[in-house]
């Protein structure tokens, strides 16, 4: 598993990348995505409401299961990713490109993220 070195991690397995203007992209990771198994479902924060660092903001569901998808900081979420919940398989697939679930305008950040080496030591 390789997880990208300029990503930061939650410890609840959500990536988040670089705010640019202020706006980062949110994902789960590939150790996520395999947890999971295939997605089947994927409900997203609406745009325009405010997610919460730590707190739940939407949900993935998988043949197996179904798992609740929190947001790694807080701030107004700007665009969901409408081709994963057209296409959920996109979250297996492609869990760091295509299966990105949304960007949000980032207005506090937690200081418990981790960087990839530490996330890939925390998933074993």
């Amino acid at each position: 598993m390789s997880n990208p070195q300029q990503l930061r991690y939650s410890k609840e397995h959500e990536w988040l990348s670089p705010a640019e203007d202020g706006v980062a992209t949110v994902g789960i990771t590939e150790h996520a995505a395999n947890a999971l198994g295939d997605v089947v479902y994927v409900q997203l924060p609406e745009v325009g409401t405010t997610v919460t660092a730590g707190e739940t903001c939407g949900e993935l569901e998988s043949t197996k299961s179904v798992s609740d998808l929190y947001s790694p900081v807080t701030g107004e979420v700007v665009e969901a990713n409408q081709a994963v919940v057209d296409d959920p398989s996109l979250v297996n697939s492609s869990p760091f490109q295509d299966g990105w679930l949304f960007t949000v305008r980032v207005s506090q950040e937690p200081e418990d993220l981790l960087s990839a080496d530490e996330y890939t030591e925390f998933a074993g």
